[in-house]
């Protein structure tokens, strides 16, 4: 019979083993970019750079461990088809505006603020297709509000 030291020695270098691999991965994680537009009910139009999460691997790295935004960039989540989301916060130390958007492009729910490295979950609240990460606060410098739509690009990147 192996001692508990052992034991617990061996199950630690096994569990560091198997989650080396899966954190290598995460960092090397690329995004393509591009660029997005918002119209406000005041009748502008709001251009925002992007990076694309398009892939379970893209949108389950997201922003994690990335300085602060600059205004007007962000990160487009697009799942695929419309749902219920869930987001968080860990490992992401800015604040930042979730914006919650359905298929046709419009604005359904702004979480304004998240709380940096929180693991509190943030919903849509309703089934939606996207979901934009702007800099915290900046979803209202913009006056970006649930009136507003997002002019959906006709070539997301595959």
């Amino acid at each position: 019979m192996v001692p508990m030291p052992n034991l617990l020695r061996s199950a630690l270098a096994a569990l560091l083993l198997f989650f080396a691999p899966v954190a290598s991965a995460m960092s090397d994680v690329t995004f393509e970019r591009g660029q997005l537009a918002v119209e406000t009910t005041a009748g502008g139009t709001i251009t925002i750079d992007v990076e694309w999460a398009l892939t379970a691997e893209q949108r389950a790295r997201g922003l994690m461990e990335r300085p602060p935004l600059p205004d007007r960039t962000g990160m487009l989540f697009d799942f695929g088809d419309t749902r219920m989301v869930t987001m968080w916060m860990a490992n992401t130390p800015s604040s930042l505006d979730m914006i919650f958007i359905d298929e046709t492009g419009r604005i359904v729910r702004i979480a304004e603020r998240t709380t940096p490295l929180s693991e509190s979950i943030v919903s849509s609240g309703e089934p939606v297709r996207y979901a934009l990460e702007i800099r915290g606060g900046h979803a209202a410098e913009l006056g970006l509000d649930t009136s507003a739509r997002l002019v959906l690009p006709l070539d997301l990147p595959k």
